[in-house]
């Protein structure tokens, strides 16, 4: 008899019906929540059973708050956190049934994640030390029965460098939150901090950018635009940072001749996208709906576990010919939706598609299978399109496109406009309405033809700050620097909002006490902060996986590293604390600024009652009376933005488990009238 663990028990439900034969699965009640199914295949018994996720995690051996500590080893997860006490059931049913068979396999996603998921439950649940493994892209029930038929040895390796990732990303984590944490407490404060391995490079790349952009300079300039047929031409030096130059340009051109000089037509091809890999879909989605990554990572995985997509933690931007693909854009032309594109293709042959540079040695990128499943959400249904949409154009020809350049002479003076338009679709069809570029067609000029200005324009602008992050673009960041892995950068980032580091999504701000905590560890402690570090642990990772280096090693050089770091850490233990402490008063009292007072142009401030009710008073206080109510239990957060009707500040209200709202703060504003009720519940 065998056992067969997925990773997930919804996985787990469709490898049973996939090598069931003659009859469905028999499902059985294992402990409390956990089930596992009974199947017959080729005259055999087989048992399917699954985890949810990790059963086992990292925890000290001998509680302690101190640091450092080195002395971890596995235990039930139950046992580490009490929000995982879940995961007990499932640990006492594998224990139970793996008793009763002579193999185990492996099933978990093929990734070093899953692999340590099957190692931990090999070793400690099934109590050996080998099992099978099964290798699968995609939850149809093909690929499930020739992963089963083709079952592989475990892969030691992949489940090694995961373990090994673990345990450096325990030590780093664990030790240097702790560090942190002792430091303020030794200033006579309580504060939950964290800061890991992948953590500080990204906080200080966000940080790098968030001070380049204050201490930017605006610099002035002027551009001159001429108006032909409404059409606006730019003057080639686009930027004049001279006025009096600007001036003297501007009424040199005013004076005829004015003519179109020169025009020139480029013909190009622009060939597809690249299939999905997850940072790509990351971006796409952000771009597209306003998904954030992690957002995106586990839509994306709803779709996996319901067969309707590939395995989506990938870094490959290739498809494979054996994963069967006129077969799965025939089934995908049986849906109404993607008939006329899937048709099309199938009535040319196209095939082949187009594919990008990056490869993953697990899995293919991102594809449908070909099988619906309707009962989804609607974000996932709007993924799914993305993901159909752009597998789709990486078989469709290449776009030819237009691109005109004309160059109109004023007197001497050369101003530019360009145009590009669409001859031919091509892929842009089948990507629909998810391409973007704007379609700028010009008049029919011709070289030498003289014309009329209708007027010439000088405007005075400013030079712009470096743009900021968006939850996107900073995972696209990580990515080149290779920085985290595809499926621990979205966390990474989560958990630096929820320590207060950061805030807004749309264009990630480095909070006063990010900033606060950034300052004290560029200055105490700066190799924490050192990408070429995390990179060299990422490639030691890559080397165990390649059985190139023991994994030993790489733990103990890791060790090494920090010991020394945490050494250097706690001799300035409580300049590091009074600092911190410092920093956190200085970025709570900015966090209370709300915007200023409209009666005397003072600080509105959100202020606390002994009682603990909150309230915003004006800084000038008792000069100035001026206050307005908040609501209770919920976090306040400015916006800089003033209401048009009643000039107070707009600010926004987070509430637990309710949706977040924006409201300006006077109660007697006329905009209250309207205002939903929702939001006085």
């Amino acid at each position: 008899m065998q056992l067969i663990i997925a990773e997930k028990p919804k996985v787990a439900e469709k490898i049973a019906y996939a090598l069931a034969e003659d009859k469905n699965p028999l499902k059985h009640k294992g402990y409390g929540q956990a089930s596992y199914y009974e199947i017959e295949r080729n005259g055999q018994k087989i048992l399917v059973a699954a985890a949810v996720g990790h059963l086992y995690s990292l925890d000290e051996k001998n509680k302690s708050s101190s640091y450092p500590v080195f002395e971890i080893e596995w235990y039930p997860a139950y046992k580490v956190n009490k929000k995982s006490n879940y995961t007990k059931d499932y640990i006492k049913t594998i224990e139970d049934l793996a008793k009763k068979v002579q193999e185990v396999i492996i099933a978990c996603d093929f990734d070093i994640e899953g692999s340590l998921i099957g190692y931990n439950v090999l070793r400690f649940s099934s109590k050996r030390s080998d099992g099978k493994r099964m290798k699968f892209s995609s939850l149809t029930k093909e690929e499930l029965i020739d992963a089963f038929e083709n079952r592989m040895n475990f892969d030691i390796e992949n489940a090694l460098a995961g373990e090994a990732r673990h345990i450096l990303d325990w030590f780093y984590g664990i030790n240097l939150s702790r560090a942190l944490m002792s430091a303020i407490k030794s200033s006579g404060r309580f504060q939950i901090m964290s800061i890991g391995r992948v953590q500080g490079p990204t906080l200080n790349i966000l940080g790098t950018r968030e001070i380049e952009i204050k201490n930017f300079k605006p610099t002035p300039y002027w551009e001159i635009s001429a108006f032909v047929d409404k059409i606006k031409f730019l003057h080639e030096k686009e930027k004049f940072f001279d006025k009096k130059e600007a001036e003297e340009v501007l009424r040199r051109s005013s004076t005829p001749p004015w003519k179109i000089e020169q025009i020139i037509v480029k013909e190009f091809k622009q060939k597809p996208n690249p299939p999905f890999d997850l940072t790509d879909l990351q971006l796409e989605a952000y771009r597209v709906f306003k998904f954030s990554p992690f957002q995106t990572q586990n839509l994306a995985q709803n779709l996996y576990e319901n067969s309707m997509i590939s395995y989506p933690r990938t870094s490959s931007q290739k498809l494979p010919q054996k994963l069967g693909l006129s077969k799965i854009i025939e089934k995908l032309s049986a849906q109404k939706e993607y008939e006329h594109l899937a048709k099309k293709l199938l009535d040319e042959k196209r095939f082949k598609p187009h594919e990008g540079k990056k490869t993953d040695p697990a899995h293919p990128a991102i594809y449908p299978t070909g099988i619906v499943i309707k009962d989804i959400g609607e974000k996932e249904k709007k993924l799914y399109d993305l993901i159909v949409k752009r597998f789709l154009a990486c078989f469709a020809p290449d776009a030819t496109k237009s691109s005109n350049k004309v160059i109109l002479n004023c007197n001497q003076e050369k101003y530019f406009v360009q145009g590009v338009k669409i001859i031919e679709k091509g892929w842009i069809e089948f990507y629909q309405p998810y391409y973007k570029e704007e379609e700028i067609e010009l008049q029919k000029w011709t070289a030498g033809q003289e014309v009329k200005v209708e007027k010439f324009t000088i405007e005075e602008k400013l030079t712009k700050p470096p743009k900021r992050y968006s939850v996107a673009s900073i995972i696209s960041e990580l990515e080149k620097r290779m920085l985290g892995t595809k499926a621990t950068r979205a966390v990474v980032l989560e958990t630096l909002f929820k320590r207060g580091y950061l805030k807004g999504k749309k264009a990630i701000e480095v909070t006063p006490f990010g900033l606060a905590v950034l300052d004290i560890l560029k200055k105490y402690s700066p190799e924490i902060l050192d990408e070429e570090l995390t990179r060299e642990i990422e490639k030691k990772m890559d080397l165990i996986q390649q059985k190139a280096i023991e994994q030993q090693q790489v733990i103990e050089e890791g060790k090494n590293i920090l010991t020394k770091i945490l050494e250097k850490f706690k001799r300035k233990e409580i300049e590091v604390g009074t600092e911190l402490n410092n920093g956190l008063k200085d970025a709570q009292n900015q966090n209370s600024i709300l915007g200023t007072c409209p009666k005397c142009k003072g600080q509105l401030k959100i202020l606390t009652f002994q009682k603990g009710k909150q309230f915003v008073g004006c800084s000038n206080y008792p000069n100035c009376d001026q206050t307005y109510p908040l609501p209770q239990y919920a976090k306040i957060q400015a916006t800089s933005k003033i209401c048009p009707h009643c000039h107070s500040p707009i600010v926004t209200v987070i509430r637990k488990g309710k949706k977040t709202f924006s409201m300006c703060l006077d109660p007697n504003c006329p905009t209250k009238k309207d205002w939903n009720k929702e939001n006085k519940k």
